[in-house]
């Protein structure tokens, strides 16, 4: 696999991982106060009807248009929260995987390091036994 794979990889993953937190949060938070107190509202315009005498056609009709007002509502605000939840999530998940790059790096320098700390105490080491045994 070459270089340019694994970060195209990592990418599409953060991309799926994003739609999918985005997701679930959006289709959580979808169904807001603003959508409970709209739905009242029909339900209270349609007891109201009821008790004025108005035809029950009318009234299906009112409760018809406010259950599907209800539900545009919540799509479209769905829609929108997604987009923001995306948005959050893919910078937020993009952020992780450069810091665990960064960490990757940070350990293989120190593993270097630590190897040219061991090769210069072993030559050392074997310098002053060379010159032990002179």
């Amino acid at each position: 696999m070459s270089q340019e794979t694994v970060p195209e990889l990592a990418r599409e993953e953060i991309k799926r991982e994003a739609v999918r937190r985005a997701t679930e949060r959006a289709r959580i938070a979808r169904w807001d106060l603003d959508v409970a107190v709209f739905l009242f509202v029909v339900l209270i315009i349609v007891i109201i009807l009821l008790f004025q005498g108005i035809g029950l056609e009318i009234v299906a009709l009112v409760a018809i248009f406010g259950l599907t007002m209800v539900w545009v509502v919540g799509w479209r605000r769905g829609r929108q929260l997604y987009r923001s939840f995306y948005n959050e999530e893919f910078v937020r998940l993009e952020r992780e995987l450069n810091a665990e790059e960064e960490r990757e790096k940070r350990e293989k320098r120190e593993k270097r390091v630590e190897k040219t700390i061991e090769e210069t105490i072993e030559e050392t080491v074997q310098r002053a036994l060379r010159e032990r045994l002179k």
